[in-house]
């Protein structure tokens, strides 16, 4: 299948939206299939506005339609909402083609952390933009079922994967020589240094041995000035994040808008349990079942996030692990393929269906 993915997340941007689809298109591509990626790179771009290091397509519509008349796919998926996104979208609707698109990103809450826009107001913007859709791939069975209450339609329920291969499994945490010797326990956080990640929710957080923080982002040098004790790393490439995860006794996850968080399957490869919120990504990534101990599998959730690392610091590494392995790349793209509609067919599953679907999944 000669399928087009038209996103504004992609190299050298670095998130858990960018890991999603290099690795989708890797395994498309194993699978035989012919992608060709539309993304910010191939445009002039300027800088996304109050988000330092994402770089956006500036007036792409020419060239996306130039791209997309060449390839002449056989199916199109809109990973994101940006200009991009936008483009993609006019052209699907001005020539009456069927496509599909993703919510990744909880974007009307980053909206309303950084420029206080109401919240009502950006999902009514990503509703417009979903609508005419034929089928949006939600990562979770919690976001497809606020997205539902919100009047989202054509839901379909996806999930993600992590390379076990290259996130490998430490039965002890290693120690991370650029680091030094660290006092235990390592609690460690990956990811944007930014608004929607609620970092500072671990951070403030009274544990004892060391914090570690992996990532850049806007709030990086607020955040180091006011907490100096903590050991800022910077952006790694990911073999050495691997080594990262590996010298952690704990992964932090305070974040309770993302729809997913790779990151926690990242760690847990590593044999890194998982500390997080009972939101929407931490409980679709450490499984519901239960260990003898009456732990979840992968770590621990609380509203209490102390609690939440303490408890996790009990969870052995290889039933981290074992969870991790549940999340497999080529199992998520087979069923992204699924979920894909020809350009000239238009697909009306409902919402009710899709849900029921995920939850016979579970």
């Amino acid at each position: 299948m000669k399928i087009a993915l038209v996103t504004d997340a992609w190299t050298p941007q670095v998130n858990g939206v960018v890991t999603t689809l290099v690795e989708l298109v890797t395994q498309l591509r194993v699978l035989g299939h012919e992608v060709l990626v539309i993304e910010p790179g191939q445009f002039d771009t300027r800088p996304c506005p109050g988000y330092p290091g994402i770089d956006l397509a500036k007036s792409p519509a020419k060239g996306l339609q130039q791209r997309l008349d060449a390839f002449a796919p056989d199916a199109i998926h809109l990973a994101t909402e940006g200009p991009l996104g936008w483009a993609g979208r006019r052209y699907c609707l001005k020539r009456g083609l069927a496509f599909t698109t993703a919510f990744h990103t909880r974007f009307p809450e980053i909206l309303q952390a950084a420029l206080r826009v109401p919240l009502s107001w950006g999902y009514a913007l990503f509703r417009h933009f979903h609508r005419p859709s034929s089928g949006v791939m939600v990562p979770t069975e919690g976001v497809l079922r606020m997205l539902h209450k919100r009047d989202f339609t054509h839901l379909r329920p996806w999930t993600h994967g992590v390379d076990t291969q290259l996130f490998g499994y430490a039965p002890q945490p290693q120690a991370y020589r650029p680091l030094g010797l660290l006092r235990r326990p390592v609690a460690l956080f990956v990811g944007r240094v930014s608004y929607e990640k609620n970092i500072e929710a671990f951070l403030r957080l009274d544990l004892p041995g060391t914090k570690v923080v992996c990532g850049v982002g806007p709030l990086e040098a607020s955040l180091r000035a006011r907490h100096p004790q903590v050991h800022w790393v910077g952006l790694l490439p990911r073999a050495e994040l691997a080594q990262v995860y590996a010298a952690a006794d704990v992964f932090v996850f305070p974040s309770r808008a993302d729809t997913f968080g790779l990151v926690m399957l990242e760690a847990m490869a590593c044999g890194t349990p998982v500390a997080a919120f009972p939101e929407d990504g931490p409980l679709e990534v450490l499984a519901a079942r239960r260990n003898p101990g009456g732990q979840r599998l992968g770590g621990a959730l609380n509203e209490d996030l102390r609690v939440a690392c303490h408890e996790a610091l009990r969870t052995p590494r290889h039933e981290a692990r074992a969870r991790a392995q549940d999340f497999s790349w080529e199992e998520a793209t087979r069923r992204f393929v699924s979920f894909l509609v020809p350009c000239n067919t238009v697909h009306t599953e409902s919402t009710k269906e899709a849900v029921t679907h995920l939850s016979s999944q579970q």
